[in-house]
């Protein structure tokens, strides 16, 4: 139905995107063991009807809340809230917001993810390990990829790493402002086409399309177009875009140079 447009609305979930298993932890009933009971005297695998009426009601299962979770945590434990905000305002020094960009082009680094550090073999095996915070971030000013390392009981920041040609995952934020550049640009109109063929309705921002992005770099097997061979040093991605409790629409030809704020087209 959609051929006509560049967008091409993709049917179903055929394009496998990114997948979170969320684990909830489920009480069961004290019977349910597994293991089925026999009857009295008859050593069948299944009791009588008027034994089994007899038998306990089973409970629904129910879902447990989550603990509360503490301002720090211990040992090997996944950062708290409290540690990941500590962490990035020890991180983002005045100097270093004030001398970097965004993928907006405001003041300030893109803030990509705050990890608890991996310690040492040595480290590991100490009674108290020491917990450490690593904050990474992309700078748009430069295309730099800088990761702040911080001690959480000293607080202040023990190790920064600057370096060039990395290209982490783009985050939520950088796969939506992709879209926007898309949506603005003239190799979006198959985009928005499609879109108002899906729903009826015009396409002018990002919340409108659940949207996955991808790290497009230029390699042996990738040269892409000539005006895509910075990618690689330069922030681009590609998008799987979908609309919201609707089908697909195929992006995966257009290539959103985030660093120089332009769009392009493969093949």
């Amino acid at each position: 139905m959609m051929h006509r447009h560049l967008g091409k609305v993709v049917a179903g979930a055929a394009i496998a995107v990114t997948a979170t298993a969320v684990m909830v932890g489920v009480t069961l009933p004290s019977d349910a063991s597994g293991q089925e009971r026999g009857a009295k005297g008859d050593g069948g695998p299944q009791g009588s009807t008027a034994e089994q009426s007899q038998s306990p009601r089973q409970r629904p299962a129910v879902v447990e809340s989550a603990p509360e979770q503490g301002r720090t945590g211990t040992g090997r434990d996944p950062l708290t809230d409290d540690e990941m905000k500590r962490a990035q305002t020890i991180a983002l020094t005045r100097g270093f917001r004030d001398s970097s960009e965004n993928v907006t082009g405001g003041k300030g680094p893109q803030r990509l993810a705050v990890d608890l550090e991996e310690l040492s073999p040595q480290e590991a095996a100490e009674a108290d390990p020491p917990r450490r915070a690593e904050v990474s971030y992309y700078d748009y000013k430069d295309d730099t990829y800088v990761t702040k390392t911080v001690d959480l009981a000293s607080g202040k920041v023990v190790h920064t790493d600057t370096q060039r040609g990395v290209q982490p995952p783009p985050t939520r934020e950088e796969a939506s402002e992709a879209v926007r550049l898309l949506i603005a640009d003239k190799l979006g109109a198959g985009l928005k086409a499609d879109y108002k063929d899906a729903t009826s309705r015009a396409l002018t921002g990002p919340d409108q399309l659940t949207v996955t992005g991808f790290v497009y770099r230029v390699d042996e097997e990738n040269a892409g177009p000539a005006a895509l061979a910075d990618c690689g040093k330069h922030r681009c991605v590609r998008l799987f875009t979908k609309v919201v409790n609707g089908p697909w629409i195929d992006t995966r030809q257009l290539v959103i140079d985030l660093s120089d704020r332009t769009v392009h087209r493969l093949g």
